[in-house]
């Protein structure tokens, strides 16, 4: 078992990512995010992850440079395609790996290539069940 760590809403493609304290997930995604009612309707690091490719690249950035939407912590994501995690009281369909984009590089050197390995770019999920998520909040996979 797990926890968020963290919560980013992106106000604008390409835009900054906000830091938020909770967000409310629907059928379509993470309401006012940029993503909204896209294919990828949440993106999810791992802090212990995120924490393994500073290390290799002698980093501190911030996660929030990710651009995804949830840090957790407690979590392996790689290879989870197709399962269930629970964020707190809500349920997403893990859809696959967060390939990293040449953006990646733009906010340090080198990260692009470390985050290619063992889904270090996270994973994406589609909400399955809704409503509104907390720093704080337990994460878990379904069924363990």
């Amino acid at each position: 078992m797990g926890k968020v760590e963290r919560i980013w809403s992106k106000r604008a493609h390409r835009g900054p990512m906000d830091p938020v304290t909770s967000a409310v997930l629907d059928e379509h995604g993470l309401r006012g995010s940029a993503n909204y009612d896209g294919r990828r309707h949440v993106t999810i690091i791992s802090a212990e992850r995120w924490q393994e490719m500073m290390d290799v690249l002698g980093a501190d950035l911030d996660p929030s440079a990710r651009r995804a939407n949830l840090l957790v912590s407690g979590l392996d994501l790689a290879g989870t395609r197709n399962r269930t995690l629970r964020v707190g009281d809500c349920l997403l369909e893990i859809g696959g790996e967060t390939r990293p984009c040449e953006r990646m590089d733009q906010a340090l050197t080198g990260l692009q290539s470390v985050m290619s390995e063992r889904w270090g770019g996270g994973a994406w999920g589609r909400v399955i069940a809704g409503g509104t998520i907390h720093v704080g909040d337990e994460v878990a996979w379904a069924g363990d």
